[in-house]
């Protein structure tokens, strides 16, 4: 019970020191909706299944489409002859939630030549 106790006391005191290194959370309500559409439905294809893993679809972020949204709008509503369309699954809102989020998400730096 003592060593528990102890290591309670710890892991309070550590508390202060852990989170102040986690990066605050600056997505918006909207952004974090999108986060969670994307994950659950194009996830599948779009989001690598472990680390340094290839993905059926290309890596999705900010220069996708062209970094255009309409672009982006378009493939999600209509498809693509390897993608299916999403217009009847998803609302214009989770489009729109799916298109902010994708503005947050940074560009990967190229993979350096070997």
């Amino acid at each position: 019970m003592k060593r528990s106790a102890s290591l309670f006391l710890f892991l309070l005191a550590c508390a202060p020191y852990v989170f102040a290194q986690q990066p605050a959370n600056t997505l918006t309500e909207q952004q974090r909706l999108g986060r969670q559409i994307l994950s659950q439905s194009c996830g599948v294809c779009h989001l690598p299944p472990a680390r340094n893993a290839k993905t059926y679809g290309p890596m999705l972020n900010k220069a996708a489409g062209g970094g255009d949204e309409g672009v982006v709008r378009e493939y999600i509503l209509d498809g693509t002859p390897r993608m299916p369309a999403f217009k009847y699954f998803l609302q214009p809102a989770e489009i729109d939630a799916i298109i902010a989020y994708l503005k947050t998400v940074p560009v990967p730096a190229p993979a350096p030549n070997k």
